[in-house]
């Protein structure tokens, strides 16, 4: 994979948000700009507003993850935000899980370029072989899987008692948040909220549902639940 594409310039405030991986960062965001519309990862209106969009409303997420943390990226795509959040806190233990084939051989190529301690993994959160092997994180992250209540069903149980889901969602969140609040219950969720991160560098802050996993049976009751519907 090469990655000589023009991308466009970074913001300068990309430097604060990533650090001394801001050259990872710039190289990710050509290798997005180079194969993400062909390869189906990126829109093609996208690669204009890659680093307000993508790349820094991403990595801005890291504010809710504690250092060291074990993170899964569920439905990585693009890599976004797990790939993001590697390069801005080199600190945490990243898997990236995502079921298509394609996508799956982007991201080993991606880390692979970029020479990342990442993880790829092809599965899907909601089956018992992805829950048996990748159970008690203490982050799981999400872009654009799935809505609120599914993606608790679906991540929760991957998460050890008292982790948190990080949900990236839109202006909606709230009213998202309150029509699935009782899923979400069923599914071991506690405390549930909205967030923005990236308050104090990006002009339009990244909105983030933030949802700790209980350590009573709820959460259990979620993957019976979760398995039966399939």
């Amino acid at each position: 994979m090469v990655a000589d594409t023009e991308a466009p310039a970074a913001p300068p405030v990309a430097s604060d948000v990533f650090g001394s991986g801001m050259e990872l960062a710039d190289r990710y965001a050509r290798l997005l700009v180079q194969h993400g519309v062909e390869r189906g990862l990126i829109g093609p209106r996208e690669t204009d507003r890659l680093w307000e969009r993508h790349l820094l409303n991403s990595a801005v997420v890291g504010e809710r993850i504690p250092h060291g943390a074990s993170v899964l990226d569920i439905g990585s795509g693009a890599g976004l935000p797990g790939v993001a959040l590697a390069i801005a806190r080199p600190d945490l233990d990243v898997v990236l899980v995502e079921p298509m084939a394609r996508r799956v051989l982007w991201l080993e190529e991606v880390i692979h370029n970029l020479g990342l301690s990442v993880t790829v993994m092809r599965g899907r959160a909601e089956t018992r072989e992805m829950r048996d092997g990748l159970s008690g994180a203490a982050i799981v992250t999400a872009r654009a899987v799935a809505p609120l209540g599914r993606l608790a069903e679906w991540c929760l149980p991957l998460l050890r008692p008292h982790g948190q889901l990080v949900a990236m969602k839109g202006e909606s969140a709230a009213e998202e948040l309150e029509r699935d609040a009782r899923q979400i219950e069923r599914a071991g969720g506690v405390d549930a909220r909205v967030e923005q991160c990236g308050v104090a560098v990006l002009e339009v802050p990244t909105t983030v549902v933030v949802i700790d996993r209980s350590d009573r049976r709820g959460g259990n009751d979620g993957r019976r639940r979760a398995r039966k519907d399939r």
